[in-house]
């Protein structure tokens, strides 16, 4: 998918976990590992709204767009970074 998630990265600088950043957004961490993964089809304004509220950041700082070809490398280089 050629929007990438850096839920992750504003995690990290905000020295945050996954479960109180969906305590204080109010959902449940499976539904935020869904997101931060990469793997949800959308995401509604108010739960992105919170996200922002909550890590003091602006959407463009949770989602990006790449190219396909971008998207398919990084994809490739975390599943062999996996193995």
């Amino acid at each position: 998918m050629p929007i990438a998630v850096d839920i992750d990265v504003m995690l990290a600088r905000r020295k945050m976990s996954v479960g109180e950043l969906a305590d204080r957004v109010g959902i449940t961490p499976a539904n935020l590992a869904v997101l931060k993964n990469g793997r949800a089809k959308a995401v509604r304004f108010a739960t992105l709204a919170a996200l922002c509220e909550v890590l003091a950041c602006q959407p463009g700082d949770l989602l990006r767009w790449e190219a396909e070809a971008e998207a398919e490398a990084d994809a490739e280089a975390a599943d062999t970074a996996v193995e």
